[in-house]
């Protein structure tokens, strides 16, 4: 009986892949993109720098932020959510209540089944996102209080962003990948289209920084990360 196995290609050319010759046989040796030694410390140095330099003119603008959140409708100011972090791990992410108070009870209910491979949990019309809060989604000031986060090691600057349990629980095991690293404010699906794009492109993307990560990559994103969010492009 001849045995014929298909490889799996495009998973073998996402992992770090190293020819070598053992014992006189030619071996693929393949390590999955996990960070860790020595790049992984220099990854948290420039996080925790580039964020206390970034939270010293930023505190005074998130004061002003939350008092004009808590004029514009009744609920506190921050709200503190369930996400999904690095290695499947369960954090309480920080960020600014764009909705009315209790429409976070709704997200589930009104997420319903993806229309063209876009999740419905997001909607540009969406009724319960307040005045304020569209603004501060438009130009991704909700996201400011994240910076806590990342001074807690919660999350990184740069990664993909933290999904929802729920989400999670529907995900397909090749889209599990994407939290292999840290999960960041700002990433290169971020800067490539934002919530312009399905789902099945977003979990692509991240991969595509999983698998090419360095710190000249996330300088990159970092650089970049300004001018999307001045254009307001995809973001609701």
């Amino acid at each position: 009986m001849r045995v014929k196995v298909v490889p799996d290609y495009y998973s073998l050319t996402l992992v770090t892949a190293q020819a070598e010759i053992l014992g006189g046989i030619p071996v693929i040796g393949l390590r999955e993109p996990l960070i860790e030694g020595l790049p992984r410390l220099i990854k948290r140095a420039f996080d925790i720098l580039v964020t206390v330099l970034l939270l010293i003119p930023g505190m005074p603008l998130m004061g002003v932020i939350a008092a004009f959140i808590r004029l514009d409708s009744r609920g506190a100011a921050m709200l503190h959510m369930k996400r999904v972090g690095e290695n499947g791990r369960i954090f309480d992410m920080v960020k600014f209540r764009t909705m009315i108070a209790g429409a976070d009870q709704e997200t589930v209910r009104m997420s319903g089944a993806p229309e063209n491979g876009q999740n419905l949990h997001k909607r540009k019309d969406d009724p319960r996102v307040t005045r304020i809060g569209r603004i501060l989604r438009r130009y991704r000031l909700d996201e400011l209080p994240q910076f806590l986060n990342v001074i807690k090691g919660d999350m990184s600057l740069v990664g993909p962003r933290p999904e929802m349990p729920w989400l999670v629980d529907r995900y397909e095991s090749w889209q599990r990948k994407r939290f292999a690293v840290p999960q960041g404010i700002t990433g290169w699906w971020q800067i490539n289209g934002r919530s312009d794009r399905p789902m099945p492109l977003n979990t692509e993307d991240d991969l595509y920084y999983v698998y090419n990560y360095s710190l000249w990559l996330d300088i990159r994103i970092l650089l970049r990360t300004p001018l999307v969010v001045l254009r307001g492009k995809g973001a609701f």
